[in-house]
């Protein structure tokens, strides 16, 4: 089986290197001429654990080509993905979809023979009504069935999701078209099916919505607990055993109820403020989500607001500290992270500011104030700093001896935005020790 897919992002580049480990033959195209000759050279673009090594033997195999030559990607292949970015709209908040459409016509004009377009990038509902009205205008001599697939990839765990998902979604037209396209779908995701997956075949419009309605009530839950953990605060409770407590009830869940600095990355911040806006447009507004927005917005300034109380009010003059940078762990992607609010602030409050992050320090420079200086690790960063802040939980921060810590900085005030240390043990230490929620 041959497929095409449109876009060396993120998505595209993972879901492309694991279909080709499927034993598809993957075709990934991008505009981009120095991302596709890195690919060729054995250079990949982003950090996501794993994923050179299986891009790597994928194209040693031959499974797994990169090119600028849309046509000739698309010539042969039975089905093509749509793997372009969507970014927010200036001045409204949409997701701006002309990627999305510029692609899809592309792939038309250029198609020989009947195909399956399938949309992987996360799209407003109705974007595939759309397509389908422009590839059949592009292209009326032509049967293209429109599908649409959304993705539910973590950063950081992109590879196991993909191989190990929850569910595979599918969302196909009405009719003849619909049923073409679901069979050759199910038949590239055959090796989940082996393993009973779930699969879930509805129609184009409830799949958009399903993946839009997934990343809001996953952002709307760490929303709930961040304020939750400023409760705790003001009552002497521990937010740790709340979202214990409540995480165990089966109808609740355990994951994504850790308290911290706000909520970034790619997909939440961009998809919870198209979904709202999409409520608006029709008429039905979805107040949680933007009470969800608003809250992770605010999130983040009370964070810098947080480390000058810490410092008495005042961080003027002031080093401090800075373990991690990315949104998250197991990623260099800065977008929407906390420290593009948090740093800047600092800085502007006459902080000195010294970072570290594992994987985030390249990406991060063009983003944050030029005065900030990048340290080698994180002793480093910790050392002669007044304050220590800990803005994203890698692993080898964990680990680190509080005493280690304790003896490079000049003072003793710690933020652990993230309560990844243990309370004790850094006051025994000797720290003045804050976390989120905890007593």
């Amino acid at each position: 089986m041959r497929i095409a897919m449109i876009g060396a992002g993120y998505v595209g580049l993972v879901s492309g290197a694991c279909f080709a480990e499927f034993g598809v033959d993957v075709a990934l195209v991008d505009t981009d001429a120095s991302k596709i000759a890195a690919l060729k050279a054995g250079r990949i673009p982003i950090y996501e654990p794993g994923l050179d090594n299986l891009v790597a033997d994928n194209a040693r195999e031959g499974r797994l080509t990169f090119t600028t030559d849309l046509e000739e990607a698309v010539g042969g292949a039975e089905a093509v993905f749509l793997a372009v970015g969507t970014p927010t709209r200036r001045g409204d908040g949409h997701a701006d979809l002309t990627y999305v459409f510029a692609a899809a016509e592309q792939v038309a004009r250029a198609a020989k023979g009947p195909l399956v377009l399938v949309t992987k990038s996360t799209v407003p509902v109705g974007t595939g009504r759309e397509v389908k009205r422009r590839v059949t205008a592009a292209r009326p001599d032509l049967d293209i069935a429109v599908a649409s697939n959304p993705e539910f990839l973590r950063e950081g765990a992109a590879i196991g999701d993909f191989m190990r998902p929850d569910r595979i979604v599918l969302g196909v037209e009405d009719g003849a078209s619909g049923e073409r396209a679901l069979a050759v779908l199910k038949r590239l995701y055959r090796p989940l099916y082996l393993i009973e997956t779930p699969i879930v075949a509805t129609g184009l419009e409830t799949a958009e919505i399903i993946k839009y309605a997934a990343n809001a009530f996953l952002a709307m839950k760490i929303s709930f607990i961040n304020e939750v953990a400023d409760l705790c605060e003001k009552a002497g409770a521990d937010v740790h055993q709340v979202s214990r407590g409540i995480g165990l009830d089966g109808r609740i869940g355990r994951k994504f109820l850790h308290a911290g600095a706000g909520y970034g990355g790619s997909c939440f911040p961009k998809d919870t403020l198209a979904f709202a806006r999409t409520g608006q447009a029709l008429g039905a507004p979805l107040r949680l989500v933007e009470t969800t927005i608003a809250v992770n917005d605010s999130r983040k300034i009370a964070m810098a607001d947080r480390v000058i109380a810490a410092c008495g009010g005042s961080v003027e003059g002031k080093t401090i500290g800075l373990l991690g940078l990315t949104f998250k762990p197991e990623t260099d992607d800065m977008r929407d992270a906390p420290s593009l609010e948090i740093v800047p602030r600092l800085v502007a409050a006459g902080a000195k500011i010294r970072a570290y992050d594992p994987e985030g320090m390249d990406v991060a420079r063009p983003l944050l104030p030029a005065a900030v200086h990048y340290a080698a690790n994180a002793i480093d960063a910790a050392a002669g700093a007044d304050v220590l802040v800990l803005l994203t939980e890698w692993n080898e921060f964990r680990n680190i001896a509080p005493a280690k810590l304790a003896g490079a900085m000049a003072g003793r005030i710690l933020l652990d935005l993230r309560n990844v240390y243990d309370p004790p043990a850094m006051r025994e230490a000797g720290f003045t020790y804050h976390s989120i929620g905890r007593p």
